[in-house]
């Protein structure tokens, strides 16, 4: 049962996923009054920043994300280094395939310097057997694998000792402006007022946003916000045997001071060939360490918000995805030995919406590839919620189209 309290806060979060948790915990270390309203709890199998495994990865065809990335990368350091554990395990990444365009990737990453390389098909296969690459490949070993709940779990943990409270099974129905602020309603009957309210709903956000209050002209500003229940699938591993180019470093490590399974010799990939957009990444625990994770990029079906998910397979989603991974993954069993289904929130450029109108902040980090934003998307929603600072004009209403992934 959801803990009976009507209360007020100077700003209350609403979602616990990572873009939430994020906006709770920087504004928690300013000093702020902050309660986080999840309607289950942090990191939420069925919402979008569950699981230990989400791609970290500098590679985008825009600069603006890859500085982005690094920036990122400087919070995630702080943040790992404030909750005392490692929250992204470098593997590296490859980039490939007709579509993706390694050598403008490559150009990027040149143009900021990080470190990579770009190799033909023929030394990529030689260097990594376990795929049958058909492009020329980017190869940046600075990408990695996000520890997704252990990072909302941190996160939420930090904003908690900085006196933020966590109000789990509160489930929000509407917002109603009052003289003050905001008065919050759960579907319980619950009541909380706020000066100040950050929506972070993941793929509950496109059912809320006509029961927040907003300002009618705010509302028709907005892009669409679409949501697809995707599907990933694990395949056990052929081969164990580490790679020789691999990274090798202390977060690369288990607690016991040995090589995590799979770390440092299984590169996360996004390949995009004429006729699919697949990506892969270790599976970490969420399949027992024993594969790789590999699914169709917005390969699931639309669905008109997260309420209306059903956890079903589609096997033809399936089919798809295991013949890809017979003619691209060697390295890979083809049957696949777990699945699972999952939530994509998503702009139609794929940009991030980051705004504010009337002490009510909107925040929907784009799931499909915001996960490695994530305290970098807080910083940047408590920065427009307390008034200290703003958000790139792109995350905006008024903000002009743009191609991202």
């Amino acid at each position: 049962m959801p803990e009976a309290f009507s209360g007020a806060s100077d700003f209350v979060v609403v979602g616990a996923g990572l873009a939430g948790a994020a906006t709770a915990w920087q504004l928690a270390v300013r000093g702020h009054q902050v309660t986080i309203l999840e309607r289950n709890v942090p990191a939420s199998h069925d919402g979008s920043s569950h699981g230990s495994a989400r791609i970290f990865r500098y590679a985008y065809p825009d600069p603006f994300y890859t500085r982005a990335v690094v920036e990122s990368k400087g919070l995630w350091d702080g943040l790992s280094a404030a909750c005392g554990a490692p929250l992204i395990t470098p593997f590296g990444a490859v980039d490939y395939g007709p579509e993706r365009n390694p050598r403008l990737l490559a150009s990027v990453l040149a143009g900021e310097g990080i470190e990579h390389e770009l190799l033909s098909a023929a030394d990529a296969r030689a260097r990594w057997p376990q795929i049958a690459f058909d492009t020329e490949v980017l190869w940046h070993p600075g990408a990695g694998v996000i520890d997704a709940e252990g990072a909302v779990n941190a996160m939420v943990g930090l904003a908690v000792e900085h006196g933020a409270r966590l109000l789990a099974n509160w489930e929000l129905q509407r917002v109603e402006r009052t003289g003050a602020g905001y008065r919050l309603h759960s579907t319980t009957g619950q009541t909380h007022d706020a000066g100040n309210v950050v929506i972070s709903a993941g793929g509950w956000l496109p059912a809320l946003l006509g029961q927040l209050s907003l300002p009618a002209g705010f509302l028709a500003g907005l892009p669409e916000v679409t949501v697809r229940q995707e599907q990933a699938f694990h395949f056990k591993y052929r081969d164990h045997a580490p790679a020789d180019h691999a990274p090798k470093d202390d977060a690369s490590k288990d607690d016991d001071g040995g090589a995590a399974p799979g770390a440092g010799c299984r590169p996360t990939f996004i390949h995009k060939a004429a006729d699919i957009q697949a990506y892969g990444l270790p599976g970490g625990r969420d399949a027992g360490f024993a594969g790789q994770k590999v699914a169709e990029y917005n390969g699931g079906k639309l669905i008109p918000s997260a309420a209306r998910q059903t956890g079903e397979v589609d096997p033809a989603n399936r089919r798809r995805v295991v013949e890809y991974v017979q003619r691209y993954l060697p390295g890979l069993d083809p049957q696949p030995y777990a699945e699972t289904t999952c939530l994509f929130t998503n702009t139609p450029n794929e940009d991030f919406l980051i705004d504010r109108v009337d002490n009510l902040t909107i925040v929907s980090p784009c799931s499909g590839h915001g996960a490695k934003f994530a305290p970098l998307i807080g910083q940047w929603a408590a920065d427009l919620a307390d008034g200290s600072g703003g958000v790139p004009d792109r995350f905006r209403t008024a903000s002009p189209a743009a191609v991202t992934t």
